[in-house]
């Protein structure tokens, strides 16, 4: 198999469809911001603050690695704040060629000092928007519930996401600690999105068992599974999952940091691509996790195996699961396609030097 380089994988198009904006910020950015809004933080520096907010392969569990939010979420409390991180996360993408983002956040989560929710979701639109107008990049919003807090707030949020139905919100999600805080809870929430035809996706199957995942898509009509590393347990659910083309939005690095794998070479990706599942590459947190959507595919690569050609398919995969309207996706695809076949590995360097 031939050795891709990080700058091949940083040439392709990509989609990065789960990625977290509160778990994506620049460190200095948060220092920034700190500081204008005279928030405490547990260390003044970069390299200071980097152990309280990239959590390393040392992790020991979910709950561990989302402490890394208490950090982000203190200086997201702003407009202002959340245009800027939310233009900053896509021109970080942009810059490694991701074509379609797809960004999530929980809204309740940012009403410290007085927001509403919609101010919140303008704020992220716009800084998104801004994005948009500067680089070769289409970006979605992801509203999500969080299963710790009370159903009623889910429905809230639903609610806000058929507000910003066609105004830039492209679905809902059910995001945080998933054990003991099961999905079932928050079905009125996505029965009230699914009623006004918007799409959805369920963190499932990460912190826990398959029967997690049988409940965002029986219970609560997922059109996509976040993580889903799980459904590995239950070969049938496989089978349903595999049949229906429900995509999983797989996220390795973050998966081994949180334990839901205990090290890549486990990770069950390898299998879902091989059984034809419809897998997607994503990067969770760019920087709890202290990744890209370019290292995630040179991580599977390099320790899973999978060929140029098969990164291409997966690449595939991933616009083709986007939350977009499908005249809008095949012109998206269409384009990529081209890309891919048109593309060879090599640094831009040597090409010049060959002509």
């Amino acid at each position: 198999m031939a050795k891709l380089t990080l700058q091949d994988l940083q040439r392709l198009p990509k989609t990065d469809l789960h990625v977290h904006l509160d778990g994506s910020l620049r460190i200095p950015t948060i220092l920034d911001l700190a500081e204008q809004q005279k928030v405490k933080l547990p260390a003044d520096s970069v390299e200071g603050l980097r152990p309280f907010v990239e959590v390393g392969d040392d992790c020991k569990s979910l709950v561990e690695y989302l402490r890394a939010f208490d950090v982000t979420l203190s200086v997201m409390q702003t407009y202002e704040s959340l245009v800027r991180t939310s233009f900053e996360l896509a021109e970080d993408a942009a810059k490694e060629n991701v074509r379609y983002l797809e960004v999530r956040y929980s809204p309740i989560l940012h009403q410290q000092k007085g927001l509403t929710l919609h101010a919140i979701v303008q704020a992220v639109l716009e800084g998104l928007g801004q994005a948009e107008r500067k680089y070769n990049i289409k970006t979605g919003v992801i509203l999500c519930g969080m299963r710790h807090i009370s159903p009623d707030i889910s429905l809230r949020l639903a609610d806000l996401t058929v507000a910003f139905k066609n105004k830039g919100v492209v679905g809902f999600d059910l995001a945080g600690a998933e054990e003991n805080f099961p999905a079932k809870r928050h079905k009125d929430a996505f029965g009230r999105v699914l009623q006004n035809n918007i799409n959805c996706t369920l963190h499932a199957g990460e912190a826990y068992g398959p029967e997690s995942i049988h409940q965002a898509i029986h219970l609560c009509g997922a059109h996509r599974i976040g993580h889903g590393v799980r459904l590995i347990e239950d070969g049938d659910l496989l089978n349903y999952v595999n049949d229906h083309r429900i995509p999983l939005e797989c996220c390795p690095s973050s998966n081994v940091q949180t334990k839901a794998v205990k090290k890549m070479a486990d990770h069950p990706i390898r299998l879902f691509y091989d059984l034809g599942l419809r897998v997607t590459v994503n990067t969770d947190n760019r920087m709890v996790t202290g990744t890209t959507v370019s290292r995630e595919f040179q991580v599977i690569h390099e320790e899973l195996g999978f060929n140029l050609e098969e990164i291409k398919e997966v690449i595939i995969m991933g616009f083709k699961s986007a939350f977009l309207p499908y005249a809008l996706k095949r012109a998206l695809l269409a384009e990529v396609v081209h890309e891919l076949k048109a593309f060879k590995p090599g640094s831009l360097e040597s090409k010049k030097e060959q002509l």
